[in-house]
């Protein structure tokens, strides 16, 4: 029950984030020349209440999912299910949003990794360890990648609207090699949790192989979106595959 409640309140999260940027960039007019997938507010398909009306409902049900899961394991989860939330909203949200100053890359790696893998493993044995946080690091790793490759995408753009992402920051080439240390990292951790199995995640090596040539070798705008959808597949084989090899 634990790991399906787990599950729910990670499921409601991401799309309550998804909802809560895009009504937040939207209404901020930084998506008015997105060069990826269309977005809700900015193209005027939903108006801006009912997006975050959405993301309010999304917040809620991951609420009343959290609250369950913390009677059948730790009162302490509802505390950290706040911070979840909060970091959601002030990720484009606010006066002062944080994902506008590099730090995207961190709460994804912090609440879709460690937080996610590990909160996971808590609810279920009330433990922490050494394997569960080895574990969570490729989890955030293939989550960030995919918001690595986002922010190289809208980098020049998101520079002239004053959205200093860690892709601006870093600069072009800077933020191309960050994103192939992120895939090269998801490997390196599974290693270290110290199972034989985990060789079974090399399946997927060819994939983020391939994703880090085509992003080295200059990878642009619209070329970088089918990049994004492969990413996300490497993410999901990745991840069947290292579940796999740490039941084993």
């Amino acid at each position: 029950m634990q790991a399906l409640l787990a599950l729910c309140v990670s499921l409601c999260l991401q799309v309550a984030v998804n909802y809560s940027n895009d009504y937040s960039d939207g209404i901020r007019g930084t998506d008015d020349n997105r060069i990826g997938p269309v977005r809700l507010t900015a193209s005027g398909l939903a108006p801006a209440e009912s997006v975050k009306r959405a993301a309010i409902l999304s917040f809620a049900a991951a609420s009343i999912a959290g609250i369950a899961l913390a009677a059948l394991s730790s009162w302490w989860v509802i505390l950290l299910g706040v911070t979840a939330i909060a970091a959601a909203w002030g990720y484009t949200g606010g006066k002062n949003p944080y994902g506008y100053k590099g730090l995207g890359e961190m709460s994804v790696f912090i609440f879709f990794g460690v937080v996610a893998t590990m909160g996971s493993f808590y609810v279920q044995t009330l433990e922490i360890n050494w394997v569960s946080f080895a574990a969570s690091v490729p989890m955030g790793s293939l989550s960030c990648a995919l918001l690595a490759i986002n922010n190289i995408r809208d980098r020049q753009q998101d520079e002239i609207v004053g959205k200093r992402t860690l892709a601006v920051r870093l600069g072009d080439r800077g933020s191309r090699v960050f994103l192939v240390l992120l895939l090269a990292s998801a490997y390196i951790f599974a290693a270290l949790t110290g199972h034989i199995w985990v060789l079974l995640t090399l399946i997927t090596l060819p994939m983020a192989f391939s994703i880090s040539k085509e992003v080295l070798q200059g990878a642009t705008g619209s070329q970088l979106i089918p990049l994004l959808g492969r990413t996300g597949k490497l993410q999901l084989l990745f991840a069947i595959t290292f579940a796999i090899a740490l039941a084993l």
